[in-house]
């Protein structure tokens, strides 16, 4: 008997075992013992109603027993799913919680600002009239934000034979490109000049350029603007990243759009929490996840600040997204954290009047894996602690933890970075309301055991000053040269190490680039050439075939009996060879430098 009470006794803490560890769906083991970051954070005023609760610091079946309950809406049940990188997952609400109720979260981890693991975060409802400001746009701000004197120059877009359906801006090069420039195309997104009329017949999406200003790839976008784009890595290949959407009066609403050398979509990326990203934009980590930003109107007092009890306020949302599966890893809110009499701008007077105290223009990763802001509005950027979400140190503004020169004070600056060399990059405006004459590239030497930010270098355009009052970027080109975006003004430009500009450009015709860059970059379209034939002339091209360098010509009697009778080198994005006769039939092949045939276009017909 007693063998057999011996054995009993671990038979009965084994079912106990196993009945604790299966315990709810929702949850999982015993939490673990290491340090989570919470998403919204403790204390959040102004969470999403279609939140998740992410958690970061140890895989989902490590996370335990998640409990959520709103405060009007009760216990809310869910699924927790998994982060593809192993580090955290999310709690996903069965259904939506209500705005303007308090949340709390029960847990057993160690979360900062949490006591004994629960902690609690408020949600708010989006007021009705949305981004809208309430009033219509004043013509002298508009002026003020293009930061343009006189009418944009008139013209009409480039037309072509062989592709009749796109007509993008030209552009106009103002400095050829000199010894030491950087190898690779320049990627622009043309648009429409901001709080300006769209230009008859002229397109605008992202666009592909060489150095002589030819396109090299355009596609005209009909969902939108196209902002930001680029050439970025994902799961260990190059590809084309750009944001569209809708955009009102310097905010926008859309997605993020990946796109493989061949130009096929192989991701679009939304944002989560029931948010639409906003343009500023779209920067991808190594990890895989997406930086982007959220412009969030909230009903808001501003009486604090000289402005209506009943006014509303753009919450500024930082996210970084989860590429693979769409979850939120990181999500930071500006109000809670920066006050609102930070911001620079006058405050909007009357009832639903639109306060954007911040307007965060870029968002990247620091050297030490955190995550830095760029606050428009507010003359500063915001270093967060990339687990926690928790405010490191402000830099610029009025409450800077840093002391500034005063040749390193900027005014409404946009794309700041840092660099492993100890060093800050920007664009900086100084427009809008103007505050220096120029507006230029900056970068900062900032010593962080003294707290000091003195200037490093300056780039400014010449011989013509230019003062942007919307946009722009400064990018570090791998040789050590800069390029620089300026913005409204339609301008971009390519400085070496010392400040020489060895490349400079711009788009005609009222139209600009929020940003602009120069990377490498191999297109590989799958889709064939184009071909027209007018009388003697074959007009041929190969929208983004960056390899092609010269055009073979097929003629003949039937389209089933074609012959070369004549080649020519690729001269631009379209290129004419006059035959000796005019043929009935014609098609062309496309070669690359080694005389590869890359692509044949469909035969065309004589007066087709």
């Amino acid at each position: 008997m007693a063998a057999i009470r011996w054995m009993l006794v671990p038979l009965a803490a084994l079912l106990l075992a196993f009945a604790l560890g299966c315990g709810d769906d929702d949850g999982g083991s015993a939490a673990t013992d290491a340090e989570i970051g919470a998403f919204p954070m403790p204390g959040t005023p102004t969470a999403s109603p279609n939140t998740q609760i992410s958690l970061r610091g140890a895989p989902g079946a490590e996370l335990g027993v998640i409990k959520v309950t709103g405060s009007k809406t009760g216990e809310h049940s869910g699924q927790l799913r998994d982060h593809s990188d192993g580090k955290g997952a999310s709690y996903v609400l069965d259904e939506p919680l209500r705005g303007g109720e308090r949340v709390t979260v029960e847990t057993d981890l160690k979360i900062p600002g949490a006591k004994n693991g629960d902690y609690s975060f408020r949600t708010v409802a989006r007021p009705k009239s949305g981004l809208q400001s309430g009033a219509p746009p004043d013509p002298k701000l508009l002026q003020a934000l293009v930061g343009q004197k006189g009418k944009p120059p008139k013209g009409v877009a480039i037309t072509y034979h062989s592709r009749p359906d796109l007509r993008p801006p030209k552009i106009q090069v103002t400095q050829k490109a000199k010894r030491g420039t950087a190898p690779g195309y320049v990627l622009i997104a043309p648009k429409k000049v901001f709080g300006g009329k769209p230009r008859k017949g002229l397109q605008a999406g992202p666009m592909i350029i060489d150095d002589s200003g030819e396109p090299v790839w355009f596609a005209q976008n009909e969902a939108g603007n196209v902002t930001d784009f680029r050439v970025q890595s994902y799961a260990g290949e190059p590809v084309l990243t750009w944001w569209q959407g809708r955009t009102v009066l310097g905010t926008g609403e859309g997605v993020v759009k990946i796109v493989s050398p061949s130009f096929e979509e192989r991701k679009t990326v939304e944002g989560g929490n029931g948010y639409r990203l906003d343009f500023h934009e779209t920067t991808i980590t190594p990890d895989g996840t997406l930086l982007g930003l959220v412009y969030n109107p909230v009903a808001w007092d501003l009486s604090s600040v000289g402005g209506s009890k009943r006014a509303r306020v753009v919450d500024a949302v930082v996210q970084e997204i989860d590429i693979e599966t769409g979850l939120v890893m990181f999500e930071w809110h500006s109000l809670g954290t920066i006050a609102l009499d930070e911001g620079v701008g006058e405050v909007p007077k009357g009832r639903e009047a639109l306060y954007d105290y911040v307007h965060p223009n870029s968002v990247a990763l620091t050297p030490d894996d955190d995550i830095i802001v760029s606050g428009r509005e507010v003359w500063a950027a915001y270093e967060l602690d990339r687990h926690t979400g928790r405010l490191l140190s402000r830099i610029g503004g009025k409450k800077s933890d840093y002391k500034l020169s005063k040749a390193a004070v900027w005014a409404w600056q946009h794309d700041v970075q840092a660099f492993p060399d100890g060093t800050l990059r920007m664009f900086d405006n100084e427009s809008a309301p103007e505050v220096r004459s120029q507006s230029r590239g900056l970068v900062l030497d900032v010593d962080t055991e003294r707290k000091t930010v003195r200037v490093k270098q300056v780039l400014h355009h010449r011989p013509d000053p230019i003062l942007a009052g919307t946009q722009g970027n400064l990018q570090a080109l791998p040789n050590g040269n800069s390029f620089v975006g300026w913005g409204s003004q339609g301008y971009f430009t390519e400085f070496s190490e010392a400040g020489e500009i060895l490349w400079d450009a711009r788009i005609e015709r009222g139209e600009d680039t929020y940003r602009a860059y120069r990377f490498p970059f191999k297109g590989t379209p799958t889709t064939k050439p184009a071909v027209a034939l007018k009388g003697r002339d074959v007009f041929a091209s190969y929208n983004g075939a960056t390899e092609l360098r010269s055009w073979d010509v097929l003629a003949g009697d039937s389209a089933d009996d074609l012959e070369k009778v004549a080649s020519g080198r690729r001269t631009g994005f379209e290129t004419r060879i006059r035959l000796d006769k005019a043929p009935r039939y014609v098609a062309v092949e496309a070669k690359d430098g080694s005389g590869k045939v890359i692509g044949t276009s469909e035969p065309v017909r004589a007066g087709s």
